[in-house]
């Protein structure tokens, strides 16, 4: 099989698996919280994210396209932490955190350095592109930063594993958004199509972390 053939093969999957999150999220944004239907609907998102993520992240390797690369890595690391956070709700009693924590967070901590330092060189050689991967590159490490602080235990918030769990997987729409914006965009200049979904969305996190905010005693 050519490496063409198998871009376009992936292509297919990384635009069907993009379209059910990307729907299954838009449904979940906008309707009841944490009913039977919205944890089903979830699982649908969560997949298809994963699949959409993975395939994106193949298909930057054959063609070099920073693009697909932030998109697949942000998708993957948001829908899975975001995921995986609803099985730590006891880590403040002593739970231990699983393997797969720990790698989610390392890798994510690796890549938002490398997305700093390349967004730096970027702007040094007047690049304005390289506003978008500083931006990314220091969400990304504060959120690494965050896992850690939560494995760790020290968290005062009691239910700190369900606000993850919301931003996480708004983080992980802003994704989906971001690249269907990026794609199909013909009038916005290119930096603020990759971060319009992230200013219009980002309100959302903080309007549901205060409403379900519980400070422990």
């Amino acid at each position: 099989m050519s490496l063409e053939l198998l871009f376009k093969m992936l292509l297919i999957i990384h635009i069907i698996a993009g379209s059910i999150g990307l729907i299954a999220g838009t449904i979940n944004i906008t309707r009841k919280k944490g009913d039977k239907l919205h944890k089903n609907i979830g699982l649908f998102f969560l997949y298809g994210m994963l699949v959409n993520g993975f395939a994106g992240i193949f298909m930057s390797l054959i063609h070099s396209n920073l693009f697909l690369l932030i998109i697949g890595v942000f998708s993957i690391y948001m829908a899975a932490t975001g995921q995986r956070y609803l099985s730590l709700k006891k880590i403040n009693e002593g739970e231990k955190v699983k393997s797969i924590d720990w790698i989610l967070s390392c890798m994510m901590l690796l890549f938002g350095i490398g997305f700093v330092v390349y967004g730096a060189i970027l702007l040094f050689n007047s690049n304005n592109f390289g506003i978008v991967l500083l931006v990314f590159g220091f969400i990304s490490c504060s959120m690494v930063l965050k896992d850690f602080k939560n494995y760790q235990g020290k968290n005062t918030i009691k239910n700190f594993w369900l606000l993850v769990h919301i931003q996480r997987m708004i983080g992980s729409y802003i994704a989906a958004a971001t690249a269907f914006l990026v794609v199909n965009n013909t009038l916005l200049p290119g930096v603020v199509a990759w971060l319009l979904p992230t200013v219009i969305l980002t309100p959302l996190i903080f309007k549901w972390s205060n409403k379900y905010k519980i400070v422990s005693k």
